[in-house]
């Protein structure tokens, strides 16, 4: 009983952790943007020192079932690597240049919504009608909280927000498509690998569009890049892989309302950024609505 009480603490504190951790992700990009450094090229930074890692781990960590996979799999792994970490990286990190950083992870937030959706649409999973009262509730709350950042801000809000909108989607593609592979691989190799085809993918843009100036950005930079790949990529994967272990997947969902409140947080004492009375009604809306969808779906499996 006391192990299995101190396994659920340890769980939770992992879980917190992780999920505050992945937030800081949004400020810290916003903090690199002050010092005149493209998206392509901080994508890259971050990927790029977190590349060693994940070759570590894809050439240590050997998949689960290597008898049941087979060519096509790892042409999936291309695919879904490319769509879920290099696409969903890129439209991330071009929309935080036009959105506060709370408003981003407020609307990558929602991304378990669009998983239902795209699961009824391509699978014909149906969606009861307590889920479709979720999301709507969930996307009222986006209105509701752009509504008011439009009054403050201006229009470009919008095209940030839908920036963010394409990185939700093809993150959310990403998880649809990717739920019949991961069994074969495991969810750390399979993460690997998709990350290591990302990195290339950026890799290669970089080599097409970039000016090629690598060395000649402020040290910040390149700190900066190197504790997004650190402390908002590789820990907080392995801490939120360890505290689904312990806690399992439905009770840890509870704590991802955590992300946009943290990143809220951090964003005010960071970035010095100011979210109104509106907005925070319009997120906790938000909030809500995910976190029904996000529990009629443990439920519904």
């Amino acid at each position: 009983m006391f192990k299995k009480s101190s396994a659920s603490g340890i769980g939770i504190l992992l879980a917190i952790f992780g999920v505050v951790l992945f937030s800081t992700k949004a400020v810290m990009v916003k903090l690199a943007y002050d010092y005149e450094v493209d998206h392509v090229t901080l994508l890259l930074f971050r990927m790029g020192f977190a590349l060693p890692f994940y070759i570590f781990i894809a050439l240590w960590k050997k998949p689960l079932h290597p008898k049941e996979i087979r060519t096509k799999d790892y042409v999936w792994i291309v695919f879904l690597g490319f769509v879920g970490y290099y696409l969903a990286s890129l439209f991330d990190f071009m929309g935080l240049q036009y959105i506060k950083a709370g408003l981003e992870r407020l609307i990558l937030f929602i991304y378990p919504t669009i998983v239902v959706l795209l699961s009824w649409l391509f699978f014909r999973k149906r969606i009861t009608k307590s889920q479709t009262w979720a999301i709507l509730l969930t996307y009222l709350g986006v209105v509701v909280t752009f509504w008011s950042e439009i009054q403050i801000s201006g229009e470009s809000v919008l095209w940030g927000g839908f920036l963010i909108l394409l990185s939700a989607i093809t993150y959310a593609a990403y998880l649809v498509g990717s739920g019949w592979l991961i069994p074969k691989f495991g969810v750390l190799q399979f993460t690997s690998y998709a990350m290591i085809v990302s990195t290339l993918c950026v890799g290669l843009h970089y080599g097409i569009s970039g000016d090629f100036t690598l060395t000649n950005y402020p040290w910040e930079v390149y700190a900066l890049g190197l504790a997004m790949a650190l402390f908002a990529t590789l820990i907080p994967s392995f801490l939120v892989s360890a505290a689904i272990e312990r806690l399992g997947a439905s009770t840890f969902s509870i704590f991802g309302s955590l992300g946009p409140i943290s990143t809220i947080v951090l964003a005010y004492f960071f970035l010095d950024e100011r979210i109104t009375g509106l907005q925070m009604f319009g997120m906790l809306i938000v909030i809500a609505g995910v976190s029904m969808v996000s529990v009629k779906s443990k439920v519904k499996r």
